[in-house]
């Protein structure tokens, strides 16, 4: 039985990322794709801190939607890609197989990022819940995009209503931390908000030099003046 009270940790989930290709991408208006971009990134390299298996697939590589985002790749430079023919990636054996091998070491927590939400994401998630009823899919609204603000908004809605649950992709990250004494992370989970968390990331780095004195994070040059012109 589903236990959608047990928050996410790093022992109990997995991710999988459908479809994050730029032909998918071109289509998406529910988000800026640079966000978009980003925030697929930023969960990628939040699921490497933490070691989470993840499952990267695709469909119609050479033939429509062309080569996975290369920042999405660079994060898992050696990973296997699994590619489909249909749009509902459960329909595909082989991703089957390996979600239901990380679940079988208690990781039944299937963190989903994927184009277009409306299709590829709804379909992959009520068909997952039907047939594995103990599966539990947290859809990441913002490292997910569709074709409209409607399209994406209505396809998380009847998602919601058959029990899959929204987060963010920063929600992940620090639900997966949980805790700041966890020192084992905490520098790389930092780290990854400067680049990728915005005002988020910003507020850190204020903090880090201006509250409690330490360095900048980057070597520049030397700081000239104040001179005013003569008036």
């Amino acid at each position: 039985m589903a236990n959608y009270l047990q928050v996410l940790t790093p022992s109990n989930s997995q991710l999988i990322f459908i479809d994050q290709q730029p032909q998918m991408a071109f289509g998406v208006q529910s988000i800026d794709r640079q966000t978009l971009k980003n925030n697929v990134v930023g969960l990628a390299k939040a699921a490497k801190i933490f070691d989470i298996p993840t499952t990267i697939t695709t469909v119609e590589t050479d033939s429509f939607s062309g080569n996975t985002f290369p920042e999405l790749l660079a994060v898992y430079p050696e990973h296997d890609i699994l590619e489909r023919t249909s749009m509902n990636s459960w329909d595909d054996q082989n991703v089957r197989d390996a979600l239901a091998k990380n679940a079988a070491d208690g990781r039944r927590k299937i963190v989903v990022a994927g184009l277009w939400t409306e299709v590829c994401n709804i379909t992959f998630a009520l068909s997952a819940l039907h047939d594995v009823p103990d599966y539990e899919i947290y859809m990441v609204a913002d490292a997910s995009g569709g074709t409209s603000l409607d399209a994406h908004k209505y396809a998380m809605d009847r998602m919601v209503q058959a029990g899959v649950i929204p987060v963010t992709w920063q929600q992940v990250l620090l639900e997966w931390q949980r805790d700041w004494a966890r020192k084992e992370t905490y520098d790389a989970v930092t780290s990854l908000v400067r680049e990728h968390s915005g005002a988020y990331g910003m507020g850190i780095d204020y903090a880090v030099t201006h509250v409690h004195g330490g360095a900048e994070r980057v070597k520049h040059g030397k700081r000239i003046g104040p001179n005013p012109a003569a008036r």
